[in-house]
């Protein structure tokens, strides 16, 4: 019972997050688990891994947050976003 409740705790305070910010959180989990695993029980591991994770995780999570936006230029040259026409 303890354990369910410090999950429902951890998704809720995930629940105010952007995609970016929640790819980051989960990715930089799930990557120093993965260090872990593949290069054994040292701390480094798990450092890189959650490093990887965490970068891979908001690139992933920011694209996710710009769907539906194109980027065009305009007559002078400058880009700038804007919804998808």
């Amino acid at each position: 019972m303890r354990k369910l409740i410090v999950m429902l705790a951890a998704v809720a305070g995930l629940a105010g997050c952007t995609n970016a910010e929640r790819g980051a959180v989960i990715g930089g989990a799930g990557g120093a688990a993965l260090g872990t695993l593949a290069g054994g029980n040292d701390v480094r591991n798990a450092i890189v891994g959650g490093a990887v994770g965490a970068v891979a995780g908001t690139l992933i999570g920011n694209s996710m947050d710009k769907q539906g936006y194109c980027r065009y230029r305009d007559q002078y040259g400058r880009i700038y976003e804007a919804r998808c026409s």
